[in-house]
């Protein structure tokens, strides 16, 4: 019987109930060690209803967990093509959308139990992240289990649970119990309660080991679990100690069979007084666990180093006699238990094999700890296996840890050992890993060191992949850098060494420096290489090479205002990023829309989408930087007070980055700020700045957007720019005639930018052009541009040619940030309900194929596949749902 449990086992069964009716979600189930979560969940199975399908799985507390431990402890219960691609350690991108069709496509309803998802592997994290956005569209309920205490605010965990839709996710949490129940637990014992909740503060385990000794216990209760189990176990028989002490060197569930093969078919009898007697309990498919985890833990303490070693080594022997393909799927615990016997020798040999074994998975983070492991046990191994485990801690800890001093340690290391093996591939290999560490970190001379290193160091070998791969490397850095025609210089090198090589990775990721270079220096042949580059990353299934090709050609195309091109590869890339968990470079992406709805005067829009990115916590600095830059400009151009401050941060978290991307906007976004205001001293400090560096390599717009604001904000002197570098409508201002630059922004669509041309004309046109500009920018809410060109109006006596002033707040036609009309908008809102296209044609009173018609339009708008893409890309991207009024017929 539990007790105070009601509450909880309620709510686990309406929220089954809710997902038997389609609408599934996430439950987690939280307290501290011992609080009674796995007893709620075994009482809610009891409870629950017969059609349900319960599928359980563990996480372990493993040296190194198993990837995906809970998938393969229920493996025998999946679909037989899920099963299949669990056994075959399949990637992640093949196993999860496999595991999400069966859920989809199975009658009834699932329940997935997750336990003890503190002891996680990042694979299993992985999971839940990817099965936790989607789960609200199945028929299932995912309930996992956790203790409180061992999550701090930076586990894992916490970042996973942070990301998932909180609409659909219910938290229990179990408290201790009250010292009323304690005592009702202690009567039904027929034990005194006195002393017992102060003892145990109410925590059921404690209470209920405790209660379970003999009366034969001292007078006082133990003050702490550990002398309770010790207390319990030493009034078993030896043989059940024995069974208890072997099992405690196993974290999770032992099956039958190892049981037999460590201890003898003859401890069939004692295994069942344990679970007799409540210390052991049995699952259907007959494998064993303490009841628990608290249990086996002080089981363990009982040993001496040395039987535990013993213990280790036995039982790694065992597994290690199976057929291949099943001591295959057991690498993780194999690893465990090398490292637990201290034998360097199986580490060595194991622990690379398991760690490309998660690697597969992408479980990274596990890879590392594997490598890790490994790395205890360096002095052991032969040089080249040494400096080999070194670089792929380096490689696996770089993608899943933030440890970078440790990394660049590790790099070093390998380095070494490389070179006194005379394999300069590998230390030019290395080299070019630490110039992209240290570029991570923002040292970007150390990055640029360590890059031109790697390619002298390569350089006098015969050409190989770590060339091409190096020379790639150099072009990126000096592309990032606006030194474009170095990056096209190596970028072409790259390029010339992969295609003879055949090393289609190198080629895609140069392509993308050279095409990218080429553009921002408005040279010929950019956009087609960044096409290749993106088409080739698609067909191979890079999918990160995609995002950066997508990325790049997509800023390439605001700059260069193709808005066209821009909205096609943004709501392409978004698309790919949201199919494809690539939550940060989503989010930068993101911050490009942002920055091509500012350009096209969209403001309200663009504050929108760049406020959405900067509201998730945890988003990289570069991640988030295009959207802080978008949010700061586009608040000063409305006209509120923090838009200044914005800038500020942005440029002194750009100016970490050492790059020129990362500034000139910025900057050039304070100086516009300046005249603004009217405060020709501040505007001074950025354009002085901007002007002291390499005008040469700064984008032809970028120095145009210089030269302009220089004029306008009458600094002396000129720059040393040449007009035939800058675009026409700024070089048409420049020359003195703001009418016709007005009109190339125009058409270009660039209302502010057309209407701050105008509030250049001078003479006797001079009024007729501030009211135009007035009318434009009244009506994209540019508040600070409209008051001041009233000024100027009212300085030149033309204040009576302007439009009437506005009173209250402006009456916009607000656009949504996909451009749907206001019935797709309508449509939109009944997706998001889940309505099908007969129920949405009723509610709207709109006929069915207009609604199929309206439906098709706003799929396209999302470039979506399927109504369930547009589900997620609302889950990431709430501000694309319209006001609620826009669902009105």
């Amino acid at each position: 019987m539990l007790l105070e449990r009601e509450g909880p086992l309620g709510t686990l069964l309406a929220r089954a109930e809710r997902a038997a009716a389609g609408h599934g979600g996430t439950v987690l189930v939280d307290g501290e060690a011992g609080v009674g979560k796995t007893s709620l969940l075994r009482e809610f199975t009891e409870n629950a209803d017969r059609n349900y399908r319960i599928l359980w799985g563990w996480c372990e507390a493993l040296f190194t967990p198993r990837p995906l431990g809970p998938l393969q402890d229920m493996a025998h219960l999946l679909d037989p093509h899920v099963a299949a691609l669990l056994e075959e350690t399949a990637a992640p991108e093949r196993l999860f959308p496999a595991l999400l069709n069966s859920l989809q496509h199975t009658k009834g309803t699932t329940v997935l139990i997750f336990e003890d998802m503190h002891w996680a592997d990042n694979a299993t994290l992985d999971l839940v992240r990817y099965l936790g956005r989607r789960v609200s569209l199945l028929r299932t309920m995912l309930v996992l289990s956790m203790r409180r205490d061992e999550i701090s605010a930076d586990h894992p965990l916490t970042h996973v649970l942070g990301d998932l839709p909180s609409a659909s996710v219910t938290r229990v949490t179990l408290e201790p119990l009250s010292s009323q129940a304690v005592t009702v637990l202690a009567e039904q014992a027929g034990r005194s309660a006195d002393g017992l909740y102060r003892i145990t503060e109410g925590n059921p385990f404690f209470v209920t080991e405790l209660l379970s000794s003999s009366e034969a216990e001292p007078g006082r209760v133990p003050d702490s679990i550990r002398d309770a189990v010790w207390s319990r176990l030493s009034r078993l028989t030896p043989g059940e100690r024995e069974v208890l002490e072997v099992m405690s060197i196993m974290p999770g569930s032992v099956e039958p069979w190892l049981i037999r093969a460590l201890l003898g078919d003859e401890t069939e009898v004692l295994v069942d007084q344990c679970v007799g007697r409540g210390l052991l309990r049995r699952d259907a498919q007959g494998a064993l666990t303490f009841r628990h985890e608290l249990a086996r833990e002080a089981t363990l303490d009982r040993l001496a180093p040395s039987l535990q070693r013993s213990l280790h080594a036995k039982v790694e022997a065992a597994l290690s006699e199976l057929p291949a393909a099943q001591a295959s799927a057991l690498l993780s615990r194999r690893v465990h238990h090398a490292g637990g016997a201290d034998n360097g020798e199986r580490v060595l040999e194991l622990a690379p094999q398991a760690a490309e074994q998660a690697a597969r998975l992408g479980a990274h983070r596990e890879a590392a700890s594997h490598l890790a492991t490994a790395l205890r046990y360096v002095s052991e191994a032969p040089s080249a296996l040494a400096a080999q485990l070194y670089e792929d801690w380096a490689y696996e800890a770089g993608l899943s840890l933030f440890v970078y001093d440790e990394i660049i340690e590790a790099r070093h290391r390998a380095i070494a050992i490389w070179r006194e093996l005379g394999r300069i591939d590998k230390v030019g290999a290395n080299l070019r890993w630490l110039s992209r560490l240290h570029w991570r970190r923002g040292e970007g001379q150390e990055a640029e060191d360590y890059a031109d290193q790697a390619v002298r160091e390569v350089e006098n070998l015969p050409p190989g992949p770590e060339l091409a791969m190096a020379y790639s490397t150099r072009s990126q850095l000096h592309m990032l850098h606006y030194r474009f025609d170095e990056a096209i210089e190596w970028g072409e090198r790259a390029i010339s060494l992969a295609d003879r090589l055949g090393e289609v990775e190198t080629r895609v990721h140069a392509l993308n420096n050279v095409g990218t270079a080429l553009m921002f220096a408005d040279r010929p042949g950019g956009r087609e290489r960044l096409e290749e580059s993106l088409a080739l990353a698609l067909a191979h299934g890079f999918h990160d090479h995609a995002s950066r090709a997508y990325t790049n050609f997509a800023e390439c195309a605001v700059v260069a205002k193709d808005f066209a091109l821009a909205e096609r590869l943004l709501a392409e890339g978004i698309a790919h990023c949201a199919r494809h968990d690539l939550d940060s470079a989503a989010q930068y992406l993101l911050g490009r829309q942002a920055q091509l709805r500012t350009e096209q005067g969209r403001f309200r829009e663009a504050e929108t989408i760049a406020q959405g990115v900067m509201n998730l916590e945890r988003l990289p600095m570069v991640m988030h930087l295009p959207a802080l830059t978008e949010l700061g400009r586009v608040r000063v151009r409305l006209g509120e007070p923090d838009g200044v401050a914005l800038l500020e941060q942005a440029l002194r978290e750009g100016l970490t980055t050492g790059e020129a991307q990362r500034v000139i906007p910025v900057r050039l976004a304070l100086a516009e700020a300046a005249w603004l205001a009217e405060e020709p001293g501040a505007s001074r400090e950025p354009l002085t700045a901007l002007a002291e560096m390499d005008l040469d390599n700064f984008r032809p717009w970028d120095v145009g957007e210089l030269a302009v604001w220089w004029q306008r904000c009458g600094m002396a002197g000129s720059l040393p720019v040449p007009a035939a570098r800058i675009p026409l409508p700024q070089a048409l201002e420049l020359r003195g005639d703001p009418m016709a630059a007005s009109a190339e922004w125009s058409r270009l669509g660039l209302p502010y930018e057309s209407a701050l041309a105008l509030m250049q004309v001078r003479g006797t046109d001079a009024g007729v052009a501030l009211a135009r500009a007035v009318t434009t920018f009244e009506a994209v809410e540019a508040r600070p541009a409209a008051a001041l060109a009233r000024k100027l109006a009212q300085r030149i006596g033309a204040a009576g040619q302007l439009p009437k002033q506005r009173r209250g707040p402006y009456t916009v036609a607000r656009q949504h940030p996909l451009g749907l009309t206001r019935q797709e908008q309508q449509v939109l809102t009944m997706i998001a309900q889940g309505l099908g296209n007969k129920a949405a044609a009723r509610r709207l009173s709109r006929s069915p194929r207009t609604i199929e018609h309206q439906v098709s339009a706003v799929l396209g708008k999302f470039n979506a596949a399927n109504r369930m893409e547009i589900l997620l890309r609302l889950r990431g991207e709430p501000w694309l749902l319209p006001p609620t009024d826009a669902a009105s017929p």
